[in-house]
């Protein structure tokens, strides 16, 4: 009986040896002459084969990110219809074409371009290329003393074709607005002033800046979008700077004064807004913590609350805002 059940167990090792013998010798014929590869369609139309389906997907998500590097302007490529991947065994004499592929997939994208348009009340006047070329122009207007500095604005654009770029010399030109001049007369009765400006005679406070404290930064940090600007991320144009800085930078308070919120307002994030009496406030978007309460009077540069990127934000930074009675006003002209 013994001896049975060893006979059985040795044809058992035997006929499993031979299968797996049998599985390998399959396997190596299909090595030999066969390749696993990818079959690629584009709208279930057959367009080719790839070897590596990994590389040439990178290759495809790299040119919708980047588009041809030759041309810095683009800022990403639409492609409209991705390509589908069914893997399959091929004869090894048949070629991939991972090349033709490709082609066939961008052919019909779409290229959007990054470019900048510079604003005077909202209303476009010059595009440049890049960001830094506008950031010239707004400071040598500054340095020419224009007059309508405070009405001029930078916005990024996105399109599918491109305006006509000015030069940085060609565009200061356009901009500048000579400042009117002015001769006052000036009464002992009142306290207001009378200007000529030519034949056109107004009368305006000696007090024409409506903010009169003085403001420390915040933080330090690049400034990623000025105020005024007008992105695809906003309904409206920007009503504040923001100022780009890592996650859990300190807050410091820009003046004394008192917090009148410290809590999570929509778009805005984590908010903490600081009343500095005569109606001034300032406005600190986005944060990630919030250390200072409601009702607590805080010191000048004293730290507030840390950077985040809560609410609507693309990423960490502040949101500064300076408003009196309501309104918004630039904080380049009283910080950074």
């Amino acid at each position: 009986m013994i001896r049975k059940t060893l006979m059985t167990i040795r044809t058992s090792v035997k006929l499993m040896s031979l299968l797996i013998f049998a599985i390998i010798i399959i396997i190596s014929l299909f090595a030999i002459f066969y390749k696993p590869t990818y079959s690629v369609s584009i709208n279930g139309q057959f367009i080719g084969y790839t070897k590596d389906k990994s590389s040439l997907q990178k290759r495809i998500n790299d040119y919708m990110e980047k588009g041809d590097e030759s041309n810095q302007n683009i800022a990403f490529t639409e492609v409209q219809i991705m390509p589908e991947y069914q893997l399959c065994l091929l004869k090894k004499g048949i070629v991939t074409n991972d090349d033709e592929i490709y082609t066939a997939v961008i052919q019909d994208s779409t290229i959007y371009y990054r470019y900048y348009a510079i604003l005077v009340d909202n209303e476009e006047k010059v595009y440049v290329g890049n960001f830094s070329e506008a950031e010239q122009i707004v400071d040598k207007l500054k340095e020419k003393n224009t007059n309508n500095i405070d009405k001029i604005s930078i916005k990024e654009k996105y399109n599918t074709g491109m305006d006509q770029f000015a030069s940085i010399d060609d565009a200061v030109t356009q901009l500048y607005e000579e400042k009117p001049v002015v001769v006052a007369t000036t009464t002992k009765k009142n306290t207001n002033s009378t200007y000529s400006v030519g034949r056109k005679a107004t009368s305006m406070s000696y007090q024409n800046m409506p903010i009169n404290i003085s403001f420390i930064r915040p933080i330090s940090g690049k400034i990623t979008s000025r105020f005024g600007s007008i992105s695809r991320v906003r309904t409206s144009a920007h009503k504040g700077l923001d100022i780009g800085a890592p996650t859990g930078t300190k807050i410091a308070a820009a003046a004394s004064g008192t917090v009148t919120c410290s809590s999570y307002q929509g778009s805005l994030g984590n908010l903490i807004v600081i009343s500095h009496g005569n109606g001034i406030e300032t406005y600190y978007g986005h944060c990630s913590k919030l250390y200072a309460k409601v009702g607590q009077y805080v010191n000048q540069g004293e730290i507030i609350a840390a950077v985040g990127s809560t609410g609507n934000s693309t990423g960490p930074h502040l949101h500064l805002e300076i408003k009196v009675n309501g309104v918004s006003y630039n904080p380049q002209n009283y910080v950074y």
